[in-house]
């Protein structure tokens, strides 16, 4: 017979934080935001109104919790695609792909719910204006460390995160709204052209 082993009340206040994370971004891309209820989260996370008011007492922090946890773990699953990339590959063009594949999905629709919604709720507005100023560090950092050594004075490569964020969710906008995949690729192609014309060269072989 196998002894379970007790976790302790940290492991299990994690666990149920990360429930109600992941219920959180469900119910943000089914539902949307206006439809998205503390109620519909603790039920779809399987837990008690009273658990999820003690971790997270309001919707804002909430939802922007959640979509804090999405983009760290995807800063984390980006860092370990980009570490397979084979050697001699274009690590520009590459580091481009990997991040449209993470913001053509539901990345992109949770934080598409929670820009709009923001406008006009003002707690909302706050909480989402410190979110993005968290996660536009955890890109400018994530950036610097896969290419700084490319060279930090480049005129481009201060603003290059910023730049091909803003391009790619203006390209996950358009997806929304219809437009097809090839006009799309061929706009990535193009940005992945500009990279090897404005960037500063990078060592393929790491």
């Amino acid at each position: 017979m196998v002894e379970r082993v007790r976790r302790t009340q940290a492991e299990r206040s994690a666990s149920t934080r990360t429930r109600l994370l992941d219920a959180t971004l469900e119910c943000l891309c089914d539902l949307g935001y206006a439809r998205t209820t503390t109620p519909e989260i603790a039920r779809r996370a399987g837990l008690s109104r009273g658990a999820q008011l003690h971790h997270f007492p309001t919707k804002a922090e909430l939802v922007t919790s959640a979509v804090e946890h999405l983009f760290t773990r995807r800063d984390a699953e980006f860092r370990e695609a980009f570490a397979r990339v084979p050697a001699g590959t274009d690590r520009y063009a590459a580091a481009i792909d990997i991040l449209w594949t993470m913001v053509s999905g539901p990345t992109f629709d949770a934080w598409l719910e929670l820009a709009v919604a923001a406008r006009t709720d003002t707690e909302l507005r706050s909480a989402v204006t410190e979110l993005t100023e968290r996660l536009r560090v955890l890109v400018t950092q994530t950036f610097h460390e896969l290419f700084g050594e490319a060279g930090d004075e480049h005129p481009f490569f201060a603003v290059a995160p910023r730049f091909i964020f803003a391009l790619l969710d203006g390209l996950a906008l358009e997806r929304i709204a219809g437009s097809g995949e090839a006009e799309i690729t061929r706009v990535i192609d193009a940005v992945k052209a500009l990279a090897r014309i404005v960037m500063p060269p990078t060592d393929s072989r790491t």
